[in-house]
């Protein structure tokens, strides 16, 4: 894994556990990272998604699939 990759995914995990913590000083440190404005953008995108999925799944009650278990 990049050093950007790791930044990224550090990233996506503060922007789901603490959206409020998140600041512009976190994205320049991505930038200093090697991560481009492009794959910054994807990863805040994809991170916002599956949060927005999962809480809309989560408030409706939805349960898994079965086939989705690590079980």
């Amino acid at each position: 894994m990049t050093p950007a990759q790791a930044a990224l995914l550090a990233y996506a995990k503060k922007l789901t556990l603490a959206p409020a913590k998140c600041r512009r000083e976190d994205v320049e440190a991505l930038r200093a990272a090697g991560a481009s404005d492009e794959e910054i953008h994807s990863a805040v995108q994809v991170a916002a998604y599956f949060n927005y999925i999962n809480r809309i799944a989560d408030g409706l009650g939805v349960e898994p699939e079965p086939e989705w278990s690590s079980d």
